[in-house]
């Protein structure tokens, strides 16, 4: 089976705020959270921020949950939807939407942030208190090869009719119905199953 791989994240250890650009966090609406434990994404897009304050180019950003407890998610920094960031440079009018690219993820590993104080989707943050909360992210760690699967039971016809309707099940019903099985490449014994994000027993001898 041939590995795929993606390309590496920059990596999680925030670099300095630049003067003049100052940092802020971003709050990740609850329906793109939940997605981006299901699908990878390079960029979040933030829209409805008329009247907002928005950052300029360049500038650091912590993704944040709303609501109670909040949590940072991500870290990243404001760039352009079609490319990479322009480091520092200040737009008098920002295009819609506002684009973060992200930098780190830990979507699975959020870092409690409850004593960050949001005015709005959009809020500055002080330098200080940005690399408090962004260096408390656990770094990505070295890469490494996982073998990925789905087994599903299909009866049809013919072996082409058979890849059609698996491929029509999987869209239909993606990762928030099918168990993904994953496990470190040459460690079957390792192997987790994986709905929604997040691990799941698929053994109903150890539910009783």
């Amino acid at each position: 089976m041939r590995e795929i791989s993606q390309l590496d994240d920059q990596p999680a250890t925030p670099g300095p705020v630049r003067s003049g650009t100052g940092a802020w966090a971003v709050v990740i609406p609850a329906q793109r959270y939940e997605a981006e434990r299901l699908f990878h994404h390079d960029t979040l897009e933030v829209t409805g921020l008329d009247g907002d304050p928005r950052p300029p180019y360049g500038a650091p950003v912590l993704v944040v949950t709303d609501g109670d407890p909040r949590f940072v998610v991500a870290l990243g920094r404001i760039g352009g939807a079609g490319g990479g960031v322009e480091g520092g440079e200040t737009r008098a009018a920002e295009p819609e939407p506002l684009v973060v690219h992200y930098t780190c993820r830990a979507f699975d590993e959020p870092v409690p942030a409850a004593a960050l104080r949001l005015t709005g989707a959009v809020t500055p943050v002080d330098g200080a208190t940005y690399r408090s909360l962004a260096g408390r992210l656990a770094p990505a760690g070295d890469r490494r090869a996982w073998l990925v699967s789905l087994d599903l039971p299909i009866e049809a016809p013919t072996a082409a009719e058979a890849v059609r309707l698996f491929w029509s099940y999987v869209r239909e019903l993606g990762p928030r119905e099918l168990p993904a099985f994953v496990y470190p490449s040459g460690d079957e014994l390792a192997m987790q199953a994986f709905v929604l994000g997040a691990e799941a027993n698929q053994d109903p001898e150890e539910d009783d």
